[in-house]
């Protein structure tokens, strides 16, 4: 991977920024935003769920394609809910380093 390849979901989150205040008529971005971060979050849900059905029928073009689907609709749940990707970029950073199961063993119980 390129070091431009690594950086798509930060222009991606620029273009998302960018369209936030759009005409909602003109702008899928910009609807989505409107609707609020619980109907985002909602279509974030209905595009991972199209995403594992993609890799449970072992379809890897179909799940490339969900897989970017579900990245597009993640950054517009950041921009709706005021993350940016350096606060996901830190988080990820956070763990690096780390084995899973004591990096959840860390989180507070819910």
């Amino acid at each position: 991977m390129s070091d431009m390849d690594a950086r798509v979901l930060d222009r991606l989150f620029a273009t998302v920024e960018a369209r936030r205040d759009a005409d909602p008529d003109s702008s899928y971005t910009a609807r989505l935003i409107a609707k609020g971060p619980a109907a985002v979050a909602k279509k974030v849900g209905e595009e991972a769920v199209e995403t594992v059905l993609e890799a449970v029928q072992a379809r890897p073009d179909r799940l490339a394609a969900e897989s970017a689907d579900l990245l597009y609709h993640l950054v517009v749940l950041w921009a709706a809910c005021g993350i940016r990707p350096d606060d996901v970029w830190a988080a990820l950073a956070a763990r690096e380093g780390r084995s899973g199961i004591a990096e959840k063993a860390a989180r507070p119980p819910e």
